[in-house]
């Protein structure tokens, strides 16, 4: 956040991301770390609770006043929507339910979507796996930001209006870069997700949508619980492109701080991620 933009480039290398060896390395030593792999069985019903509760509130927003509604969209439904994203990135690897039963693990992708009031879970299954796969790639991780964005956002009041825009950044930055054909899940989620509003807005009126709504596009732009988007890939040490983040904010985020750890074995659950920190083979990388 200087006053001056150090560098004018990304920085370019041409070897493949390091992780894959990184795993092969590390389980040679611990093959124990395999037992951790597999379905976490209490994450379907703690997203149970967090999207009851979101449909609770809504009964609870649809008679305040305007002012206090977007107070509660950013200060507490938005801090479980966006808690909500990262329970839909752990159900993209199939945790809820294992790998045998994928597609169960898409459909309650869908309902962990529902509180967030826009269809996301199914097109971002279909983006994370090049994140993993071509982590860093030019033109294929749109997770990377664009030459556009590099140029643009090189002060700091422009770096706090990206920060604010970062939503609307994530949703077209995969359109402008690797654009990808709508399947048929992306249409059952989008028929789910919008009947889902649909009943919200008929039992409850507008304030519950824009509640949800709100507290999604807060949440996930100038708001705190979103530093993980800039804690996981920006380099801030020359070499590394992965970093993790062991504070307190883990609670709130299935354990996605230990980001590291995940991308060297994405089928281990955010909740066992911290047992995998303490081999010593992966601390000293």
């Amino acid at each position: 956040m200087g006053n001056k933009v150090v560098r004018d480039n990304f920085e370019w290398v041409y070897t493949d991301q390091p992780h894959s060896d990184r795993r092969k390395e590390i389980l040679a030593k611990y093959p124990e770390i395999k037992n951790l792999m597999g379905p976490d069985p209490q994450l379907k019903w703690t997203v149970s609770c967090m999207v009851l509760v979101q449909i609770f509130c809504c009964y609870l927003v649809s008679d305040i006043s305007w002012k206090w509604l977007f107070f509660w969209s950013y200060a507490f439904g938005g801090v479980i929507n966006h808690s909500l994203t990262l329970a839909i990135h752990d159900i993209s690897h199939n945790i809820a339910f294992g790998n045998k039963s994928a597609r169960w693990n898409r459909y309650f992708g869908m309902f962990a979507n529902l509180p967030i009031a826009m269809p996301y879970s199914t097109s971002f299954k279909k983006y994370h796996i090049d994140h993993h796969r071509y982590l860093g790639g030019d033109g294929l991780d749109v997770d990377i930001p664009t030459d556009f964005e590099g140029q643009f956002f090189c002060t700091p009041i422009r770096k706090i209006i990206w920060l604010i825009i970062q939503p609307l950044l994530y949703v077209l930055r995969p359109l402008y870069v690797n654009p990808k054909p709508i399947t048929h899940m992306e249409i059952i989620n989008a028929i789910v997700q919008f009947s889902f509003d649909f009943l919200i807005y008929s039992l409850w009126g507008l304030k519950p949508i824009v509640y949800l709504l709100a507290g999604s596009i807060l949440s996930m732009g100038f708001h705190p619980i979103s530093g993980h988007f800039i804690a996981e890939h920006y380099m801030f040490l020359k070499g590394y492109e992965t970093y993790s983040y062991y504070g307190p904010l883990n609670l709130l985020t299935f354990n996605v701080g230990y980001h590291m750890e995940h991308h060297d074995f994405p089928s281990i659950p955010g909740s066992k991620l911290p047992e995998v920190r303490l081999h010593p083979l992966h601390i000293c990388f």
